[in-house]
């Protein structure tokens, strides 16, 4: 079956190139080169150089100048290094080119990140959306798996079944593999319509409890995943790596007000993150969409925190979810100077500073998550005769029952519930009765 070559399988040791054509952009070009090297070190290749280059103008063959990459290809071979990895992405003729004359393994940034997100897949919806994205990446890239093929010949018994006559090297293997990518990624996306429709059935349920339903997000590694198991107790897998999460999580959890609330870890973003992956982890992501609001997540001990912040927000809006409301929260602060979080804090003024290691700030947590749904529920003492049981089984169902005392002969409840069941209560709330007596007498 066709697929990409698992380059990073035969890899050891890497040359990391990242491009600028900008001289502003120096310094988001360095950042993103030492990100790249935390992707890379997540697949378990040795870095053992790095270069940052800038270029005036970009080149079809190369990216950048001839001259600047044939010594850059002499750089990688002198170090031992038995694979080039470049930041940017690079198209497929870039690529040929790099490998061919370079004699040596390339990939890019994107196809990095789909390595990581193949490893780390785990559930059917996971792997089904990886390897979508994997095809599509992989398609414009078939001539290039099938360069074994040029030492066949192109006569009348060459190619697949003697059916090679007239043709290329290896072009009938490339027409069925066409052929096969093609019904694939017809199977793939078919599936994965499958899957969104299993979701969607899932979140009416859940929507017919309700039960307000909060969305974890943020940049990668920015400790998504530890809130959430803190919060709810939870065992979602966390592991100080980059896209250590990528299937979705959903716990529910209790507020200090007696209301439950559900809460959704989410795949993490990283800047510059394949278009294609965007729209393969779509499925994924709706949880975001479908949320009631969300926790956006920013790592405090990271120098790039404004700009992560930045492609998060960015990726939400893409999503349809830019019109959310967001509760902004400053994790690790444990790993920062005061000096350092003063300057976040101003940066972020509505920010909640904790740190999900230590604690400190959980309690402020809870609390601002009561005043996010304050607007959507009510509480209420009520006064029941036991002939209307049938309203203590409603508050049960779709809300929380705080206190419950029968010895008057009656029932004398406190409970949380939705706004919308609210005047189903109405005349059993303590002095409600003569407070309507007193509007109509007024009338």
């Amino acid at each position: 079956m066709f697929d990409i070559r698992e380059k990073p399988n035969m890899v050891e040791s890497a040359f990391l190139i990242g491009a600028y054509f900008d001289r502003r952009h120096k310094q988001e070009g360095f950042d993103l080169l030492e990100e790249l090297a935390e992707l890379v070190t997540t697949l378990g290749i040795n870095i053992i150089g790095k270069e940052l280059v800038f270029s005036r103008e970009h080149t079809a063959r190369y990216l950048i100048g001839s001259g600047k990459a044939a010594e850059l290809m002499k750089q990688a071979k002198d170090i031992g290094a038995d694979c080039i990895v470049w930041d940017n992405e690079l198209s497929p003729g870039q690529q040929r080119a790099w490998e061919s004359e370079g004699n040596i393994c390339v990939i890019d940034r994107h196809e990095v990140i789909l390595d990581i997100f193949n490893m780390r897949a785990k559930t059917r919806e996971a792997r089904l959306q990886v390897e979508l994205a994997r095809m599509e990446y992989s398609i414009p890239r078939l001539t290039r798996m099938w360069a074994h093929l040029d030492r066949q010949g192109g006569g009348a018994g060459g190619g697949v079944g003697g059916a090679g006559a007239a043709r290329g090297e290896g072009e009938t293997q490339l027409e069925v593999d066409r052929r096969l990518a093609s019904k694939r990624l017809d199977k793939l996306r078919a599936d994965l319509e499958d899957v969104k429709k299993q979701r969607d059935t899932m979140r009416k349920d859940r929507t017919r409890v309700f039960v307000p339903h909060v969305a974890i997000v943020g940049y990668t590694n920015a400790g998504k995943s530890s809130l959430l198991n803190k919060l709810t107790a939870a065992d979602a897998y966390v592991e100080n790596k980059l896209f250590a999460t990528l299937d979705t999580t959903t716990r529910r959890m209790e507020l200090p007000d007696g209301q439950s609330l559900l809460v959704t870890d989410t795949v993490g973003f990283i800047r510059n993150l394949p278009h294609d992956l965007v729209q393969s982890f779509r499925a994924t992501l709706e949880e975001a969409t479908q949320a009631d609001f969300l926790i956006h997540v920013i790592d405090a001990s990271s120098m790039q925190a404004v700009e992560f912040y930045k492609t998060t927000t960015k990726v939400l809006g893409e999503l349809g979810a830019g019109d959310k409301r967001v509760l902004l929260v400053l994790n690790k602060v444990d790993l920062v100077d005061d000096a350092r979080l003063m300057e976040l804090q101003r940066e972020f003024p509505e920010a909640l500073a904790i740190s999900v290691k230590t604690g400190q700030g959980m309690d402020d947590l809870l609390h601002r998550l009561d005043e996010f749904l304050i607007d959507r529920v009510v509480r209420l003492e009520l006064d029941l005769p036991l002939d209307r049981m049938d309203l203590v089984a409603l508050a049960h169902q779709e809300g929380k029952v705080l206190t419950e005392d029968y010895e008057s002969g009656r029932a004398v409840i406190q409970c949380v519930i939705p706004k919308r069941f609210e005047s189903r209560f109405a005349g059993f709330v303590p002095g409600f009765v003569e407070s309507e007596a007193r509007k109509k007498g007024k009338k």
